[in-house]
């Protein structure tokens, strides 16, 4: 029932949204956009707030507590460098029976005196060997009683830091006691050149840790302790409330905790403690924040909500610009299909959707586009055909004389008893028919094409007795290349007659080939006569009427084929000077398959 009711509700709002129109479509989108951008906003911004505010209080915990862990290390280092100077430096290098190292330990704990309170050694028995500055053990003192003695001969490798106490060692001038942190270690004591064990002791003043720790701020409320492995206390803001009983701390269950971030239930106070492990102590720094004192400053919340604001402005543009651009995706790909046809292309189908505008106008368009495509097509395949026909009506425009004149030489020259050049005539001849025709194909290879031309001239250097030499240049390599039949030999053919026809021996036609980049150039250059420039620049003038002894398919014909095949930008042009000769260049693109059409088909 429930699904009979939605799919009806379903159908139903179908049918209105194909009634609308674009304006009320936009209008309610835009509305229900708006709607959902607001709620959106008041949500984030309460989850968002409270979220922010506590990993805020986090990584502020752990910045306090690793500048706190790096000051603690530095202070601690000293103090063991301190320790093995003793050891390694003092110790290790003397014999107890020849003397004793105080004054080097004196002067070691000058320099360190400001961090320091004693430095001493004792024997394996907790028997005073040296120290420094007091030398004078209490009557009552039992250093082999004390748990730093006991720690260090117990394990032997380590260094070991005791907890917080008095110092109750050493007699005083005044009486006064100091609060010393213990640093205790196993040395090897050389007494008459044999070996025994026993226990170097270096107290550093409490002062200095309290010092680093009691600089500490972390936020309003907050506060910052350590504790070592076992959980006792090494600091405490209030460390001598809670050994007096009047305070209370979560120190055992800290000292469990691993590095990072964790939240707890403290006598019914909910806190965030941040955990950081000192190195080489295996103390505990332990940042304390209640839940009460995760606040942040005016400052940062107008900037919080600011942003929350500016990230709600720009989801809703960007849902209002994607849902418009849905509405009039239709009407965008009408007006893309409009553009395409203009241009020339092929008509996408363009599918019926949208309101009920849209789909009107989708509807006539349709319509048009397939007529237009028709006509479009009809109009493409006529001028084709007229192009190819154009094409080929000048591919067969071949010069009979030529054929004749070559047939009478081939006669004179058998009747004259010179069957060798006969022979070469008859044989060029045919391989020149060969290229020319080439299975009806208008483009050939490159170098058939240079054949074609040495065949030519083979035949025209018999008839005319040689008086004229001829080569080809190859500057560049062409291997591969393929270019329009029949374009070299007209030029050739221009060039025997209008330039070599006042020459007696010494003519010369060159035929000089080389490509750059994307273009070939081949250049036809004979030492004739020559022409004005202005002349030269007329030749390919179809205004201006031919000649009436021509070059067969001549130059005109040439020019008209290559601008007809890869259009405008390329033909021939020609150069030339009075008594200089004449050079007719012609302007290919590089083809690299044997395919008709243009250069941009023919995989340029």
């Amino acid at each position: 029932m429930l699904l009979r009711a939605l799919r009806e509700l379903r159908g139903r709002f179908s049918r209105s949204y194909e009634r609308m129109s674009i304006q009320r479509v936009i209008s309610l989108t835009f509305t229900a956009v708006a709607v959902a951008g607001a709620l959106f906003i008041g949500l984030s911004l309460t989850l968002r707030y409270s979220a922010v505010n506590q990993k805020m209080q986090a990584q502020a915990s752990q910045q306090v507590l690793a500048q706190v862990n790096l000051s603690l290390d530095n202070h601690l280092r000293r103090i063991m460098r301190v320790s093995d100077t003793v050891y390694y430096r003092l110790l290790k290098n003397a014999d107890l029976a020849e003397g004793l190292p105080t004054q080097s330990l004196s002067l070691l704990y000058e320099e360190n005196r400001d961090s320091l309170v004693s430095i001493a050694v004792f024997d394996s028995k907790g028997q005073l060997v040296t120290a420094a500055p007091l030398s004078e053990l209490k009557t009552s003192a039992d250093p082999a009683g004390q748990g730093w003695f006991s720690t260090a001969l117990g394990q032997i490798e380590n260094v070991h830091f005791s907890t917080p106490h008095v110092q109750n060692l050493f007699q005083t001038a005044d009486g006064s006691y100091h609060w010393v942190i213990s640093l205790s270690r196993q040395v090897e004591l050389t007494r008459g050149g044999a070996s025994e064990s026993g226990v170097l002791l270096v107290d550093m003043s409490f002062s200095g840790v309290e010092q680093i720790c009691r600089n500490a701020s972390i936020g309003m409320d907050g506060y910052l302790y350590i504790v070592d492995a076992n959980g006792e206390l090494i600091y405490h803001p209030r460390q001598q409330l809670i050994y007096a009983g009047l305070d209370q701390e979560n120190n055992l269950e800290a000292a469990s905790l691993s590095d990072g971030t964790h939240w707890e239930n403290f006598q019914g106070q909910r806190r965030q403690v941040t955990v950081k492990t000192v190195g080489y102590t295996g103390w505990k720094l332990v940042g304390v924040t209640p839940v009460q004192g995760l606040a942040v400053t005016t400052a940062q919340f107008v900037l919080f909500v600011a942003s929350v604001l500016l990230f709600s402005i720009f989801l809703l543009v960007f849902v209002n610009g994607r849902l418009s651009a849905h509405i009039a995706e239709p009407i965008r790909r009408l007006e893309q299909a409009v553009r395409q046809t203009g241009r020339g292309g092929e008509m996408p189908q363009v599918p019926e959707e949208g309101c009920y505008e849209v789909r009107r106008l989708e509807h006539s368009i349709r319509s048009m586009v397939s007529t237009m495509r028709h006509l479009m097509d009809d109009v493409i395949q006529q001028e084709e055909d007229k192009r190819r026909s154009e094409l080929e009506v000048l591919q067969s425009q071949i010069n009979p004389h030529f054929l004749y004149n070559t047939l009478d030489s081939v006669i004179w020259l058998t009747e004259s008893g010179r069957y060798e050049d006969s022979i070469r005539m008859v044989t060029a001849l045919g391989r020149l028919f060969r290229i020319s025709l080439s299975r009806g194909k208008r483009v050939i290879p490159l170098e058939s094409e240079l054949d074609h031309a040495g065949y030519y001239m083979t035949i025209q250097r018999i008839r005319y007795k040689n008086k004229f030499t001829f080569e080809i240049i190859r500057e560049t390599d062409t291997a591969g290349l393929y270019c329009l039949k029949l374009i070299i030999q007209p030029l050739l053919e221009n060039a025997i007659y209008h330039g070599m026809a006042a020459e007696d021996d010494d003519g010369r036609i060159t035929v000089r080939l080389w490509r750059e980049g994307e273009d070939i150039y081949i250049d036809v250059t004979d030492n004739g006569l020559g022409m004005p420039p202005e002349v030269a620049a007329s030749l390919l003038d179809e205004s201006r009427p031919l000649p009436a002894k021509g070059s067969g398919i001549g130059v005109r014909n040439v020019h008209r084929r290559i601008q007809l095949a890869y259009g405008p930008q390329y033909g021939l042009e020609f150069h030339s000077e009075p008594d200089e000769g004449t050079t007719a260049r012609i302007h290919l693109p590089v083809l690299t398959q044997p395919e008709e059409g243009t250069g941009k088909e023919a995989g340029r």
